[in-house]
């Protein structure tokens, strides 16, 4: 009786390992890519009105942002789409950045990637729109 108990105890182990060694696996391939700094290259004051589209993909959050722009203030943020597992509470900077008219502020407790990858959407819809 011992002998069939060892077994399946081995048997146990051997299994638990395998798919311990599997999300490994699964988690190196999907790790999320650094997002480039912030370097707010946007100037408000040299942006022309309009509504401006930006996109960040960090591998593991997804962020399309439309960003609307008049008489260079931000008047509104409005998320496309966000693909961000867990952090769906990271929505909420979009009202701080229409608040501070920045992307430099801190991010959301508990959701900092979904929210800096949200910055960086944005970021990316103002970073190279000029006035002409």
């Amino acid at each position: 009786m011992k002998q069939k108990t060892r077994k399946k105890s081995k048997i146990t182990i051997a299994v638990i390992a395998i798919l311990v060694l599997a999300i490994a696996i699964a988690l190196g391939i999907n790790l999320p890519k650094p997002l480039e700094t912030f370097d707010t290259s946007f100037d408000l004051s040299q942006i022309a009105d309009g509504t401006y589209s930006g996109y960040c993909d960090n591998g593991l959050v997804k962020v399309e942002a439309e960003v609307s722009v008049e008489n260079h203030t931000i008047t509104d943020v409005r998320l496309v789409k966000h693909q961000n597992g867990l952090g769906s509470s990271a929505e909420a900077i979009v009202d701080t950045v229409v608040e501070h008219q920045s992307v430099e502020i801190d991010a959301i407790a508990g959701a900092t990637m979904s929210s800096k990858t949200i910055l960086k959407a944005i970021e990316n819809a103002l970073s190279e729109r000029k006035e002409n």
